[in-house]
């Protein structure tokens, strides 16, 4: 079923509390990726050039229900009041005399950001009290936060229990891209899988296997399957509980007619540190004791760019190596341009969210691909095939 979108519903003097995901790292008081602020844009402008009020909710980081003035959102506002050409008003509080007040004073055309929303308990309980007083500040509800799609929380499932809810044009974009690579992909259908755990990605990986092509294997993740097939892997980050699973994805691909491909060679070091003395290892030859590996080599490098060079459709989540640290980061620089290449010829390329979407803009290839998606977890969830309370709570389109 298709969702109710911005589009759908006339906004013309209404008041719109809008969930957006203003999630920005912070230092020193400073935004330092205004990424996903930017993201949130296209949907505020279009509903304020449709004449609404515009009520802004969003978490930052993890104050587990205290105010705590370092996760305050007040730097969000400031940067935002600079970038629309409409007045953003900022109140200090998410509910009471303050934010009502802050409402009725509001102007067709303008925004109000509310504070923190997980200064309240209540938000990440979904409570129906914390729920229906902010879905009593509006008529309709936005929801364009698909970084927490994932979560039923009162912002954004709650609220939708009491108004209409709405899909914004940058969850719109996120379900549309998602779901066409889970449900219907063009093929060669490739998925590029890094990052740290196995464990976090057992259920993408099976539910992948139903219709992925190919399945490259970087990251430290890497190593729980290398071990599971017998290799040496040195002192390398392994899970040592999931070798079985590991052993068992392996043998499901086999039986389903999927190709896995994992690394044949990796950079290595004693250290995660920049500066250490690296090298260049084949897995068939082992990694020693006391050197683990931080990155895949050039040998994979050229054996994942053959894996890539034809695909039609390509889903990449988790980086190849430790990419924060230049010395480690070739080997996801190297194939985040080969899915970039590809994109040029045609090919759908969809960017996991979070590492991958960091390291897509630490080398500056961002903009290269089909779609950087805002969320991690909730983009890993839909490629498990799970359905997201997030999205499940916007309102269905009537036939």
């Amino acid at each position: 079923m298709e969702k109710l979108t911005v589009k759908d519903v006339d906004l013309k003097g209404k008041k719109v509390i809008m969930r957006v995901d203003f999630n920005v790292p912070l230092k020193d008081g400073k935004i330092t990726d205004e990424t996903r602020i930017k993201a949130a844009l296209s949907t505020i402008e279009y509903v304020l050039e449709k004449g609404a009020k515009v009520i802004l909710l969003s978490h930052l980081g993890r104050p587990k229900g205290e105010k705590k003035p370092e996760f305050s959102l007040k730097p969000v506002a400031d940067r935002l009041n600079e970038i629309l050409n409409s007045n953003v008003y900022f109140v200090d509080e998410t509910r009471g005399e303050k934010v009502e007040k802050a409402v009725s004073e509001l102007k067709d055309g303008e925004v109000l950001l509310i504070e923190n929303t997980r200064f309240e308990k209540g938000e990440t309980k979904n409570d129906p009290e914390l729920a229906k007083y902010w879905a009593s500040l509006a008529d309709i509800h936005v929801n364009d936060a698909f970084g927490t799609a994932h979560r039923a929380h009162a912002s954004n499932v709650g609220i939708a229990e009491y108004i209409p809810s709405v899909a914004g044009f940058l969850m719109k974009k996120e379900i549309e891209f998602l779901k066409k690579a889970v449900e219907n992909p063009e093929k060669p259908y490739v998925v590029i899988l890094g990052g740290a755990k196995v464990s976090d990605k057992i259920g993408v990986i099976n539910n992948l296997l139903n219709n992925a092509d190919r399945i490259l294997i970087g990251g430290a993740m890497m190593f729980t399957f290398l071990k599971a097939l017998g290799k040496k892997v040195g002192s390398s980050l392994v899970e040592e509980d999931k070798l079985d699973v590991a052993k068992e994805i392996l043998d499901n691909a086999k039986a389903k007619g999927v190709e896995i491909v994992l690394p044949v060679d990796a950079v290595i070091a004693q250290k995660i540190e920049a500066g250490v003395e690296k090298k260049t290892v084949k897995m068939d030859d082992g990694i020693s004791e006391g050197w683990m590996g931080l990155d895949i080599g050039p040998e994979t490098v050229s054996l994942f760019k053959d894996k890539i060079s034809d695909a039609k459709t390509i889903v990449w989540n988790g980086p190849m190596g430790v990419f924060e640290i230049d010395d480690f980061s070739e080997g996801t620089k190297e194939v985040a341009k080969a899915i970039a290449e590809v994109t040029k010829k045609g090919c759908t390329s969809i960017i996991g969210g979070g590492d991958s979407a960091a390291a897509a803009e630490k080398f500056g290839l961002a903009n290269e691909f089909s779609h950087v998606s805002t969320g991690g977890g909730a983009s890993l969830e839909l490629l498990e095939g799970k359905e997201l309370p997030g999205i499940a709570s916007i309102t269905e389109k009537k036939n």
